[in-house]
């Protein structure tokens, strides 16, 4: 069978002049970041029969041990994104530091920050993994420095993230909705299957994980207990949770059809001297954002994430994304614990 369909690359094209703001830069980026996804969907795909499962044995920058299949992700994404001169520098959840595209290769006009492996605890089990990318712009002249990437969420250009699972998808925007690719590997290309994607307001699902509900502050413990009261409690309708121990497959579930996800502040969190679980610049920014254009909300409970301004490549928030209704819940619920 032949591919049917619209290819990201001609998706790219006709949504520049569809709006008039072709940037072929830009377009040349994405395409070499599908390219890092195919590269590695395919090593997901193969698991340990290419010898990529199991701890690397040591840790990252975060304090959290590696898997082998960390490591190669974050290789294989710069590899594959640092030759063709479209980006300044790259930021990873695997290095302390940025890192400068090397002085034999051309320099381009784009950051790009990114998780090569979200939810690598899933690798050895064979759960729901992902990329998840941010891209802005480096306005500077020569090296960008770490302080380059230090931009607001409402700076991203393009955001997205690519899902490795029971088929690999590719989801991205670029501040005109949220678009949906999956990779068929038949052809090698990234086909557009979900246009247009749309948050429903309201829900019946919600994602956190319940192993630290002694640690949840009051607004999510109040939140979680009168979902969990059900039909007879004060919502007056039955809830699901949900929790797939990666962001991009919950995430990539409350796009396909509602709900709301919550990795909030907690006690256990404070007690660290922490200011949240997920980082900023390369976890809550981009999939903030594709929540806000798929007609959601990102939010930290006290302030929306795309409006923080980071200070650190590594910065922690808390996050609650999703459905409107269900986010403005909890946004009240902090609001009333203020005072």
């Amino acid at each position: 069978m032949s591919q049917t369909g619209t290819t990201l690359s001609q998706f790219l094209i006709e949504q520049g002049r569809l709006h008039g703001d072709t940037d072929e830069a830009l377009n040349g980026l994405l395409s070499d970041v599908a390219t890092a996804c195919k590269r590695l969907s395919n090593l997901v795909r193969l698991g340990e029969l290419a010898g990529v499962l199991g701890a690397a044995g040591q840790e990252n920058v975060q304090g959290e041990e590696q898997k082998k299949l960390d490591v190669i992700a974050n290789e294989v994404f710069i590899d594959s994104l640092q030759r063709s001169g479209y980006l300044a520098g790259i930021a990873s959840e695997e290095m302390d530091a940025h890192y400068p595209i090397p002085a034999n290769y051309s320099r381009g006009d784009y950051l790009l920050a990114f998780d090569p492996l979200d939810g690598s605890s899933n690798i050895d089990v064979n759960g729901s993994t992902g990329t998840i990318f941010s891209i802005t712009r480096h306005s500077g002249d020569g090296a960008p420095t770490d302080a380059d990437f230090l931009q607001s969420g409402l700076s991203q250009v393009c955001s997205g993230y690519c899902l490795y699972s029971s088929a690999s998808m590719l989801l991205l925007t670029t501040g005109h909705g949220v678009s949906g690719f999956t990779l068929d590997n038949r052809e090698g290309e990234f086909i557009l299957t979900h246009p247009e994607i749309k948050v429903p307001r309201a829900t019946r699902e919600y994602a956190i994980n319940s192993a630290y509900a002694r640690h949840w502050l009051a607004p999510e413990k109040r939140y979680v207990e009168e979902c969990l009261a059900g039909v007879e409690g004060p919502r007056e309708k039955d809830f699901n949770m949900r929790w797939a121990g990666s962001m991009v497959g919950d995430v990539h579930r409350i796009l396909c059809r509602g709900g709301v996800f919550m990795y909030p502040m907690d006690a256990r969190l404070q007690a660290d001297g922490k200011a949240g679980k997920l980082r900023l610049l390369y976890e809550a920014n981009p999939m903030g954002w594709l929540m806000e254009q798929a007609g959601g909300m990102a939010h930290t409970g006290t302030q929306p994430i795309l409006s923080i301004q980071p200070d650190s490549l590594h910065q922690r928030v808390p996050v609650i994304m999703g459905s409107a209704e269900e986010v403005e819940r909890l946004i009240g619920y902090h609001q009333e614990l203020a005072g």
